[in-house]
């Protein structure tokens, strides 16, 4: 028993990028309460919130009551509830933090409905700077629970062919999926399963 302890692996980084632009307010609380949960049990966690700008809230998250991890947040994020430059805040983590928190295997998650109201191939650019830098993109769409979704909208066009996984995140069944998928040992994910049911 005593050997096996000995050589047991450590959770991979894991770095979380969180859309709390106006269209996601329904679901950012409830992703920011499991956060925090989730920080308490997991070291290596970096979390980052963006709407216009590109916040790094993963200080505030470390206090130890939620309610007051919460407080600090919104204290902190200046564009909560605004508009959603999803590419421009990409590019952000890529050139001032990428370097910093993406090493030993990070995986990476992206919380966001993906509506990007920019066109200017920057979400594109910087969506795929993003999946090579890091060992494993997930992204956590809340427009996935509804039946018949469709990926319709440029930005939710543009980032499906960037990322190893997508997933909905809407409810605590998903959140508790996401909990599964994150125990998993780490490996590479073909981007085409998650574009399946999506050409």
């Amino acid at each position: 028993a005593l050997k096996r302890r000995k050589v047991k692996s450590e959770p991979h980084p894991l770095v979380v990028l969180c859309d709390v632009s106006g269209s996601m307010g329904e679901y950012t609380r409830l992703f920011l309460h499991f956060m925090h949960t989730l920080m308490a049990v997991r070291r290596k966690v970096h979390v980052f919130v963006f709407g216009t700008r590109l916040t790094n809230i993963t200080r505030q998250l470390r206090d130890r009551d939620v309610d007051q991890a919460l407080e600090k947040v919104a204290e902190t994020v200046e564009d909560w509830s605004g508009g959603t430059r999803i590419g421009a805040c990409l590019g952000a983590f890529n050139h001032g933090w990428s370097r910093r928190v993406l090493g030993q295997g990070a995986a990476v998650i992206l919380v966001s409905d993906g509506l990007e109201r920019v066109t200017d191939g920057v979400l594109a650019a910087e969506a795929a700077r993003l999946h090579r830098s890091c060992a494993r993109l997930i992204w956590l769409n809340p427009l996935l629970r509804y039946d018949g979704f469709e990926p319709r909208a440029s930005g939710i066009k543009t980032l499906i062919g960037h990322v190893d996984e997508f997933r909905p995140v809407h409810n605590l069944q998903s959140i508790a999926a996401l909990v599964t998928a994150l125990s998993e040992p780490m490996r590479g994910f073909p981007n085409t399963a998650a574009m399946e049911g999506f050409g």
